[in-house]
């Protein structure tokens, strides 16, 4: 995999909408790189001193991107239904133990398709759409750069957390 160190705006995407689509993407190249090789064992580990395994905070990054996916796209929440099958992803801790058994293609193919859906919706905002603002119910404000932004600052988080773990479980 040729990673790409330069965050440019992309074809298919007005210019501001294709530049953070740039920076998602090389986000994302990272840690597809950082993963690519592990093991099911090692996905699933979870050394003493770690909440979370590798394999949990891989689905918890797609959660991340589906749960900003329903808010920014569809201007709603999960249903009943989405919740009970996103919950131990997006809670993690004890409930993210349920997360266990998976390849490494599982979470490739995972990210992969959660990403998909992203930049097919993003190719038809218009720059602009970036900037709407709303607030969440306790009256703070946010627009939609804000919530890609912290889609990519979710996962640049949790891959420092994976880059830990991999050096624990060296030990």
């Amino acid at each position: 995999m040729s990673i790409d160190y330069r965050i440019h705006p992309l074809k298919d995407y007005t210019p501001q909408i294709g530049t953070l689509v740039s920076m998602l993407d090389h986000t994302r190249d990272v840690t597809l790189s950082e993963i690519k090789d592990l093991t099911q064992q090692e996905l699933d580990q979870r050394p003493s001193s770690f909440e979370n395994s590798t394999g949990a905070l891989l689905q918890h990054i797609a959660g991340i991107e589906k749960a900003h996916q329903l808010i920014t796209f569809e201007r709603r929440d999960f249903t009943k239904e989405e919740w009970e099958v996103w919950e131990p992803t997006l809670v993690l801790g004890e409930k993210g133990k349920e997360i266990h058994g998976n390849t490494i293609d599982y979470y490739i193919n995972l990210l992969s398709s959660i990403r998909e859906k992203t930049k097919q919706e993003l190719q038809q905002k218009p720059d602009q759409w970036l900037w709407e603002e709303f607030k969440w119910p306790h009256g703070v404000a946010y627009n939609y750069h804000f919530m890609w932004y912290h889609v990519m600052e979710d996962e640049l988080s949790h891959r420092g957390q994976i880059r830990l773990l991999k050096k624990a479980l060296k030990k």
